[in-house]
């Protein structure tokens, strides 16, 4: 069985989470394996999902990373969802979370997550932010430091944005991510 643990984070790309959730899971025969989805949520992802239903699958978030712990010996979430994972796959992955990411910081279960990443195991991510945001000289020099790890990038697409805006930085599309998320694991051999 393949476990995937997708983080979301602060983008109104977070929306697409359920479309994303659905095309793997119908996609499961198409897997070469069964195929175990969890997610982690930053607090500003769940903004774009306060009303979505998404009870068939397990989700964490920074709230449950505390309620876990109350004493020297009790597991550590963040680490455990690190070793339980097989992929992480972020999607989306906002200007503020990548910049947190490509700096070490780590102030919520998802950046610890990361933080604590196995970095011979996949880790794929997905930007995802205003064009503006996007085309500042920081965001390359973040990805850049991101796929120097080797992370996988599934690059931006230039569209409307929610806002209005017309450019690159949105989200690659759900079916986009669900074959790359394939490729990468026909090309590690993750069954």
């Amino acid at each position: 069985m393949v476990k995937i643990l997708i983080g979301c984070t602060g983008s109104v790309a977070t929306i697409k989470l359920p479309v994303l959730i659905e095309t793997i899971s119908k996609g499961k025969g198409t897997f070469s394996s069964e195929i175990d989805v969890r997610i982690c949520l930053t607090e500003h992802s769940k903004h774009f999902l306060q009303d979505t239903d998404l009870n068939d699958v397990c989700i964490y978030s920074d709230s449950d990373e505390w309620a876990a712990w109350s004493n020297r010996g009790d597991p550590v979430l963040h680490i455990e969802l690190a070793k339980w994972a097989d992929i992480l796959l972020i999607a989306p992955l906002d200007a503020n979370t990548l910049a947190k990411i490509a700096n070490g910081l780590c102030d919520n279960i998802l950046t610890c997550i990361v933080r604590a990443w196995d970095l011979s195991k996949p880790l794929i991510f997905c930007p995802a932010m205003n064009t503006k945001m996007y085309q500042h000289p920081l965001t390359a020099q973040q990805i850049s430091t991101l796929k120097s790890w080797g992370y996988y990038e599934i690059p931006v697409i230039e569209k409307q944005l929610i806002c209005g805006d017309v450019g690159p930085g949105a989200m690659a599309e759900v079916e986009t991510i669900v074959d790359f998320l394939k490729s990468v694991m026909k090309e590690r051999n993750i069954e």
